[in-house]
């Protein structure tokens, strides 16, 4: 359970934010205005901030800037109406840990934002395997994190890449300097050079200031772009010019700045095959991938499910403060035969519920509410699991004309889960 501040002017508002909050088991304190928060907060014990962007008395990036100067300052989420994204990318910039838009676009929205914020910080002890080849790959990290060579980590949503990236940089020379993570999949194309590289005032409407770009704040220290595949080809181009000149030029700016990173960066794509499609450049392809590393999915080492669920539950437990539940076998062996398309992340979340849910109890496998792996196409006799996902898959790119990509989509996986998938039937 964490204790929550929240910081906002409309009152049924702020009631609807601590229904939520209390609901998902925090504790909600409540304040109108931006200077009661800044009091609230200096008398301490707060584990989050959920701050409005437009109060009275102090606004919320004024009392973002004031509450980071206190000894210790809790994450900030900002709350933002949808027409001031600019600002809320501002918050983040400052220092917010996320943000959410108003009106809430659902309870589900704020609980994983909070559950995403108050998650401890990912360290390198998070990794947990037995799998022979993470092993000899993180037996690989541990060589090369002295090496100031550019690391690029491939791998399905959810396998911990970012777990690699900050285990390079803890082991590494920069430990000590600044770890900055970008999502490149959620930069608004309006705003992505900015973001990355900064501005200079006037640069653009609504430009009233200078701002410093991520790889000026990753100066250092690692800069971690997950998603790399994601980002625009002019974009590309400016990425490609930083790595071999080592410096950057805000948006409207007249001078080169050097800058000291070390880049890491990440996709769930496979880039060669868009390289040859033409959507993402050899070149750079080549200066981000000098050291490429490879995370197996979890369904390729079930041997981890059994002692990743252990590590979870009991993490988990520890967050809620409840009691540890034990996994019943017919549960643990459920867990080892599903797919995980989502990987570490959805085997947190199902537990996260089981666990919620028990309460302290043995978990059972109807406990987990795993999802089934497909639907078969038409009627009939119910099909094992194997026949009833090979269906899923065939009706999948029957209706997708065979494109391979389409079909992925309607099964709601990755194309590299739904390779592996052709693979283990059979389908050329």
């Amino acid at each position: 359970m964490a204790r929550v501040l929240i910081a906002d002017d409309e009152p049924t508002f702020r009631a609807l934010l601590a229904d939520i909050l209390e609901e998902a088991g925090h504790e909600a304190v409540e304040v109108a205005d931006g200077a009661a928060a800044l009091a609230a907060l200096e008398r301490g014990g707060f584990d989050l901030v959920l701050s409005d962007q437009r109060m009275p008395r102090l606004d919320g990036l004024e009392l973002l800037r004031r509450a980071r100067a206190l000894p210790s300052s809790p994450p900030f989420v900002m709350l933002t109406a949808h027409g001031t994204i600019p600002d809320a990318v501002e918050a983040v910039r400052l220092g917010a840990a996320d943000y959410l838009t108003k009106p809430l676009p659902s309870p589900a929205a704020l609980t994983a934002v909070v559950e995403r914020v108050l998650a401890p910080a990912a360290g390198e002890s998070s990794f947990v395997t037995g799998d022979p080849r993470v092993v000899d790959l993180l037996e690989t990290v541990d060589r090369i994190a002295a090496r100031d060579v550019s690391v690029l980590v491939t791998g399905e949503s959810g396998t911990g890449k970012e777990l690699i990236a900050r285990r390079l940089h803890a082991r590494s020379p920069r430990a000590g300097g600044p770890f900055v993570a970008v999502n490149c999949a959620a930069l608004p194309e309006t705003l992505a050079e900015s973001e990355l590289f900064g501005h200079e005032r006037g640069a653009f409407t609504g430009a009233d200031r200078q701002r410093r770009g991520r790889f000026e704040e990753a100066n250092g220290g690692t800069l971690f772009l997950d998603e790399v595949g994601e980002l625009s080809a002019p974009l590309q181009a400016k990425l490609l010019r930083v790595l071999e000149e080592r410096v950057v030029r805000r948006l409207g700016g007249a001078e080169d700045l050097a800058v000291d990173v070390r880049l890491v960066a990440a996709t769930n794509r496979e880039l060669a095959d868009a390289v040859g499609q033409g959507s993402f450049r050899q070149d750079l392809y080549f200066r981000l991938a000098v050291v490429p590393l490879e995370l197996p999915p979890l369904r390729e080492r079930p041997g981890d499910v059994a002692m990743l669920a252990s590590h979870l539950v009991g993490q988990l437990a520890a967050r809620h403060r409840v009691t540890a539940s034990p996994l019943e076998a017919d549960a643990l062996a459920a867990l080892e035969r599903h797919d995980w398309p989502g990987n570490v992340r959805e085997l947190r979340n199902v537990l996260e519920r089981a666990l919620v849910v028990r309460g302290g109890a043995p978990i059972r496998v109807q406990d987990l509410a795993l999802a089934a792996p497909g639907s078969p196409a038409g009627g009939g006799v119910p099909l094992d699991r194997d026949a009833r996902e090979r269906e899923a898959v065939l009706e999948a790119l029957r209706r997708a004309g065979g494109n391979r990509e389409e079909a992925a989509r309607l099964l709601g996986v990755s194309v590299r889960t739904l390779y592996y998938r052709l693979r283990r039937f059979g389908i050329g």
